[in-house]
């Protein structure tokens, strides 16, 4: 099942509402499909330089290693010179902070990753699981009985 340009747009438009609702600071969001190829992207005005290559960096580290950026956080702080080399390999477009998921179908089937950026990464990362879910569209915790490899930690 690809990812639909209207889902993309689904996940962007709750990301920014639910935002707006919590008087955040400006987000900037972007979806891509499998191989980091984008979808969709908005950056809200008096969004910093720079928001489009975070989030951007974000939803790649997602697809690169099959997990949550806040768990490619983690790995980068028990392994870091195995990550060294993913940054380097990945010629440093995987970016190790918290707000990129992996976007599932129903039946677990990898269909991209949404990057959020402009708050603090947990907020970042709280946002992309609900426009996701708002989307009708699965995050990694929502299909663990599936029984397929789900990264939850590292």
């Amino acid at each position: 099942m690809p990812l639909a340009l209207a889902q993309a747009n689904a996940i962007i438009s709750a990301i920014l509402t639910r935002a707006r609702e919590l008087n955040l600071r400006p987000m900037s969001v972007v979806v891509v499909e499998p191989g980091a190829i984008v979808k969709a992207f908005q950056k809200e005005d008096g969004s910093s330089m720079m928001r489009f290559e975070m989030a951007m960096g974000k939803a790649y580290a997602s697809l690169a290693l099959g997990r949550s950026s806040s768990l490619v956080l983690t790995r980068t702080e028990e392994r870091p010179i195995f990550m060294e080399f993913l940054f380097n390999a990945s010629e440093r477009k995987i970016f190790a902070e918290g707000g990129g998921r992996l976007i599932r179908a129903a039946d677990g089937e990898v269909i991209g990753a949404v990057g959020v950026t402009g708050d603090t990464q947990q907020m970042d990362e709280e946002l992309a699981a609900h426009g996701i879910h708002a989307a009708g569209l699965r995050i990694d915790e929502d299909i663990t009985h599936l029984g397929g490899a789900v990264r939850l930690q590292n």
